[in-house]
């Protein structure tokens, strides 16, 4: 089945860059998947070059019943799933860093409320991932983002916060000892990355649109949060984070600081929006029930209501 829908990102997108992006894998690990479907079907499935890619004619073939394939495979891991989740009567909720803020016990209670049988699980997910295992079909209900993520115009997404971008440094860094930078400071250090599956996400924690065009030096790249700590701790270089991690995160051998010119962060919640269970919509609404409550230090909370998307 993976083999399958990598064949659809191709074939829809007819690059295989573009379809390396979606579906959060390098380019030569999409093209070597191609390679062994081809093979096993012991036919080309596409032609190309270096500026086009066309189907062939057993790639036209292949097409409609592939996506039936992955239509019908995804209808029944999602009837599993939902007959699993009723009889263990748990959520799972997919975070990629901590989110403290007060949000998941508040929520909880609140979810207890209206289904005190059931039970939230936090799962923690690497930045390969940035949709915390809401994408192809993955193992979370619900997930807490940072935005922007790729194929997040597939998402369900509510904002549920924003927060000044801070920085962390080494402690010994020639910064540190300040209360405040500006972002013009910090354009020729070398920064943490995260990995290129993250997409536009990797993107806005190097500020590269704040950038206007000065090249980033990437000191490392970073997979998940204690990753990231140890990697500032011993120098390898600075990252940018949301103001509540900076509190989260706090740590010897790590100062964080405000930064000056620079959009906030957004942290939201969200869901496949084909999932109807009436239980992701009570933890939806007590979560954002949660969410709406009394500001906490550095947080302020987004005021819209209903189910629009949240904008890259």
């Amino acid at each position: 089945m993976r083999d399958l829908r990598y064949f659809l990102a191709v074939a829809e997108e007819l690059n295989f860059t573009r379809a390396a992006e979606r579906m959060f894998v390098s380019q030569p690990a999409l093209s070597k998947q191609i390679r062994r479907l081809e093979e096993l079907l012991r036919v080309r499935l596409f032609d190309r070059d270096r500026r086009t890619v066309v189907l062939t004619a057993p790639g036209r073939a292949l097409l409609p019943r592939a996506r039936e394939l992955v239509r019908v495979w995804d209808e029944a891991r999602r009837a599993v799933g939902e007959a699993a989740a009723a009889e263990a009567a748990v959520l799972t909720v997919g975070v990629s860093s901590s989110v403290g803020r007060g949000l998941l016990p508040a929520a909880r209670a609140r979810f207890a409320e209206r289904r005190p049988h059931w039970r939230i699980r936090v799962r923690q997910v690497d930045w390969e991932d940035p949709t915390a295992g809401l994408a192809g079909g993955g193992e979370a209900d619900l997930a807490l983002v940072w935005l922007p993520v790729p194929g997040q115009e597939d998402l369900s997404v509510r904002v549920v916060a924003t927060e000044p971008r801070w920085v962390a440094l080494p402690a010994g860094h020639r910064l540190a000892g300040r209360a405040e930078v500006a972002f013009s400071e910090l354009l020729d250090e070398p920064f943490l990355a995260l990995p290129e599956s993250a997409g536009p996400l990797r993107d806005y924690w190097l500020a590269l649109e704040e950038r206007a065009g000065h090249p980033v030096r990437i000191g490392s790249v970073v997979s998940n949060a204690d990753e990231t700590f140890e990697a500032v701790e011993e120098g390898s270089g600075v990252v940018l984070l949301a103001a509540g991690n900076a509190a989260i995160y706090r740590r010897p051998g790590v100062v964080t600081l405000p930064v000056g010119g620079l959009s906030p962060s957004r942290l939201a919640l969200a869901w496949r929006p084909d999932d109807h269970r009436p239980a992701v919509r009570d933890f939806i609404d007590a979560f954002l029930d949660a969410a709406a409550g009394p500001a906490r230090d550095g947080l302020t909370q987004d005021g819209r209501t209903g189910d629009g998307q949240a904008g890259s």
